[in-house]
């Protein structure tokens, strides 16, 4: 679950596609089948600046019919290469505190919490915590 009130359209990923392919650091991978979007995971540097150039922070959403069928273990095995390729160090995710399938999976990834913080996104009129979540690479 993202922070977002905005849902997913084919023209808002296909600008994300695009603003990731225009750099070697950013990447944006997608699994589909039979023409239909199963999930996507996309990575790109946790906060600007030099000192943060080996640090990425990744998103993966999956369709709900893609849950559980090991999309997204395929799509993260994915990621985790071509960020080490990049030259990354370590990965974060950014989990709702509302999402404990969420930090089952990265849990089950290597990913280790790191911190919650309280209330600090909103949606669906209400404050969610934010759990940290970080796998060295």
């Amino acid at each position: 679950m993202t922070f977002t009130n905005e849902l997913k359209t084919q023209a808002g990923l296909s600008v994300d596609i695009s603003a990731k392919n225009s750099n070697d650091w950013d990447a944006f991978l997608v699994v589909e089948s039979h023409g239909i979007v199963s999930g996507f995971a996309t990575f790109g540097q946790f906060r600007a600046g030099p000192g943060y150039a080996k640090t990425v922070e990744h998103s993966v959403i999956l369709a709900p019919n893609a849950q559980g069928s090991g999309v997204g273990r395929r799509l993260m095995g994915a990621l985790f290469d071509q960020a080490r390729q990049c030259g990354a160090h370590s990965m974060f995710a950014g989990v709702s505190g509302e999402n404990p399938a969420g930090v089952a999976f990265h849990a089950a990834l290597g990913f280790d919490v790191i911190a919650t913080l309280p209330e600090v996104g909103f949606k669906f009129n209400r404050w969610m915590d934010l759990i940290l979540m970080q796998k060295m690479l």
